[in-house]
């Protein structure tokens, strides 16, 4: 199921319409002002607070952590990410925004799938920069403490 959903993500990376927002998200990373409108938008839209734990919340956390780095990384607390990542996944976020899917949102259950898929498929590519970021994040709120060891 998962390998599908990555599947259909990539074929999504591939259409038009995600390239011409990856060309939108280069201008974009120089605006911080618009891309944390982009942020705040792509949030609203992975938070549901009606839904219980499942394979979507597993994504939605990631994306969610996606969006924390790209805030680290626009106040430049965290710039240890490859430019090629920043751009894919503010790309999906904007796939994500945007109301012209391949799939309009719009239809029950099957309009998200498109969105699902892409962040599946994004989240499968960039995992270890998620990583290293998830690990970044915890280890700047390691406080050593002074001592006996």
């Amino acid at each position: 199921m998962i390998q599908d959903l990555i599947n259909k993500g990539l074929q999504l990376s591939k259409n038009s319409l995600f390239q011409k927002l990856l060309g939108k998200a280069g201008g974009l990373m120089s605006k911080p002002v618009k891309l944390g409108m982009l942020l705040t938008a792509a949030y609203g839209k992975l938070v549901d607070v009606d839904s219980d734990k499942s394979g979507f919340d597993q994504v939605k956390e990631v994306m969610q952590t996606f969006i924390r780095l790209v805030k680290a990384y626009i106040n430049g607390n965290y710039r240890d990410v490859s430019k090629k990542s920043m751009l894919v996944g503010v790309a999906v976020l904007l796939y994500l925004v945007t109301p012209l899917d391949v799939i309009p949102d719009f239809i029950p259950v099957i309009g998200f799938l498109d969105d699902i898929s892409l962040m599946a498929w994004f989240i499968d590519s960039f995992q270890k920069e998620i990583t290293n970021f998830k690990a970044w994040e915890s280890n700047k709120n390691f406080e050593p403490t002074i001592g006996t060891l």
